[in-house]
């Protein structure tokens, strides 16, 4: 499951990174702890260029009534997202890939959950495999949502969870997004990244709170007594 992440960039760098117009991230602001149903941003493919749109993280499928099932629907599992109703017409039609520069899973019981920030050790974005829809809360309203695939954790991931986003390697990016691709090459980028691509760190229990969004929810949280980063 990936259930919180991260996307601290200032505006102007991650416009440049993901190739679209600084112009089209309207509101953007970095983000330290981000929540299920939070607005986010997602590109996509249009006329063949990359577009940045707003989004809000728990995917409503345009025959639902309400939003309730969205909070159900933030991750759509690789293995069975040609199956799912509610993933796989946008699978076909409407994949995007989800920003972020990490991502958080847990250690320890739960009343002392223990955050662990997985990220590229030297910085830099990663690129969540994401499937996106629109629906129409009120007639004259429509409004975006977006879902992260998730696939089988690597070895940095699985002592923690039994599952973690598909990130993508950047020169899959256009192949994941290119409308026509046909599902079997598809399926082929839904696998768990290389070991080496992120490394985990323990940092504050603000994180545990979706109330704290700022620079200190990243502040070191290992515990000199603490045996193992993956303590539980």
């Amino acid at each position: 499951m990936c259930g919180r992440f991260t996307l601290t960039y200032e505006v102007e760098q991650l416009a440049a990174e993901l190739g679209v117009p600084v112009e089209s991230l309207i509101d953007y602001r970095p983000r330290y702890n981000i929540a299920p149903t939070d607005p986010h941003w997602i590109v996509r493919s249009r006329y063949e260029d990359r577009e940045a749109v707003a989004a809000k993280w728990g995917l409503v499928n345009f025959w639902m009534t309400d939003r309730k099932g969205a909070f159900k629907n933030i991750n759509a599992r690789a293995e069975t997202v040609q199956k799912i109703r509610s993933f796989r017409e946008a699978f076909k039609e409407r994949r995007c890939v989800v920003p972020a520069d990490g991502f958080f899973e847990w250690t320890g019981a739960k009343e002392a959950r223990k955050p662990i920030w997985f990220h590229r050790p030297e910085g830099g974005l990663i690129y969540f495999a994401g499937l996106y829809e629109s629906w129409r809360p009120s007639p004259g309203e429509k409004e975006r949502t977006f879902t992260i695939i998730t696939t089988e954790p690597n070895a940095l991931v699985a002592p923690v969870h039994d599952r973690m986003p598909v990130i993508l390697d950047e020169g899959a990016i256009d192949e994941w997004l290119y409308v026509r691709q046909e599902p079997a090459a598809l399926m082929e980028l839904l696998r768990p990244v290389r070991d080496d691509l992120l490394t985990a760190t323990p940092v504050s229990t603000r994180v545990n709170s979706v109330k704290n969004d700022d620079p200190a929810c990243l502040e070191s949280g290992q515990d000199p007594q603490q045996e193992s980063l993956f303590d539980v």
